[in-house]
């Protein structure tokens, strides 16, 4: 098993386009990432991983990302990942917003996503256990 040099990002989008964007972004932004294209696959990903960002779709096959996210939150060893949304319904996020960490309303700009997970990156450095 390779040493771990950079946190982890997952991306949970069932747009194949939006993931390859997504992954890119998140690549050159410093994460070591990993994308999955439904809700069951997240979920049982998440029981056995911590990555320290998670990049949401709220509309997948299977299992809603709102459901992903209360997933996420109500585990504990997922205390510390931060979760952005990323979606083009923006009244469904506002539903959620208070247990996200961002929402980006698609379409979202490469350069932006990968400059706000940038910025995710020097807060979550402290907190290793």
């Amino acid at each position: 098993m390779m040493t771990q040099s950079h946190p982890e990002a997952l991306i949970v989008e069932d747009d194949p386009t939006q993931a390859e964007i997504f992954v890119t972004a998140l690549s050159q932004a410093g994460y070591e990432v990993t994308h999955i294209d439904c809700g069951n696959a997240a979920i049982a990903y998440l029981n056995d991983h911590s990555p320290r960002l998670v990049l949401l779709d709220l509309h997948l096959p299977e299992i809603a990302g709102t459901a992903i996210l209360q997933h996420i939150r109500n585990q504990p060893h997922l205390a510390q990942t931060r979760v952005m949304l990323a979606t083009a319904d923006p009244r469904m996020a506002e539903t959620v917003r208070a247990e996200s960490d961002l929402v980006l309303i698609k379409p979202v700009s490469f350069t932006q996503l990968r400059e706000l997970a940038r910025r995710m990156l020097p807060s979550l450095s402290h907190n290793e256990d």
